[in-house]
């Protein structure tokens, strides 16, 4: 298996990247063909795919924040088990980071990732695909330490109506024991990554506004 980048739209791994998310994710969070096309150029935002025999089988999006040594897992997507798609994308991911992590002279603090909650997210299908079950993905992750920040979590829609999404946790990778986690530096992180999006949900505002006049946010298991 091969773990390839793309940063073109215009490279065929990209079409069937594209199309492995929409078979697999609700709409909502797929955002449209075209409007990768600038995303996959930011060198901030690594996009890579596990190619099996041509075809791509599964894929991550992450992103390294020089200065804060932390990273966002975008996107972890297997399109077939049996394969061992989920281990070869952690691992590559995982070590990728770290050299980032060492060039940029840091050392990887933790990773955030949206997790679904499988109790409100039955009505989730994703492909059929038996490894991307929430069920199955939050048991795997909760193996691989990630902790469940401990408030309501909603996000802006990928399709761009300002609609909250949610169903999913956020949740942090400790590298460092820790359990808990500065209300500041969590809504700092997330006004940051959700930059880029608008309009911004009321719902979302007023959690990230919570969350900066909240000492700190306990880290609870999965």
């Amino acid at each position: 298996m091969e773990y390839i980048r793309v940063n073109d739209i215009t490279d065929p791994l990209f079409a069937g990247l594209h199309r492995l998310m929409s078979e697999i994710f609700p709409p909502e969070e797929v955002l449209a063909f075209d409007l990768w096309k600038e995303p996959l150029q930011d060198p901030d935002i690594r996009v890579f795919v596990a190619v099996h025999e041509g075809q791509v089988v599964g894929a991550t999006e992450y992103r390294y924040y020089v200065g804060e040594d932390i990273a966002m897992t975008d996107f972890t997507l297997i399109g077939r088990p049996g394969l061992g798609i989920g281990p070869f994308l952690a691992s590559r991911r995982e070590a990728d980071l770290k050299q980032l992590a060492a060039e940029a002279g840091g050392t990887l603090k933790g990773m955030f990732a949206e997790i679904y909650d499988p109790y409100r997210a039955q009505d989730h299908e994703f492909g059929g695909v038996k490894p991307m079950d929430p069920f199955v993905r939050r048991e795997v992750l909760a193996h691989l330490g990630y902790r469940r920040l401990n408030f309501e979590y909603v996000h802006p829609s990928w399709q761009g109506d300002g609609e909250a999404v949610s169903g999913l946790d956020l949740c942090f990778l400790p590298y460092q024991e820790s359990r808990e986690l500065p209300g500041t530096f969590v809504a700092k992180f997330l006004r940051t990554y959700y930059s880029v999006l608008e309009p911004k949900p009321a719902k979302w505002t007023r959690m990230v506004e919570t969350l900066e006049s909240t000492d700190s946010v306990e880290l609870l298991p999965l």
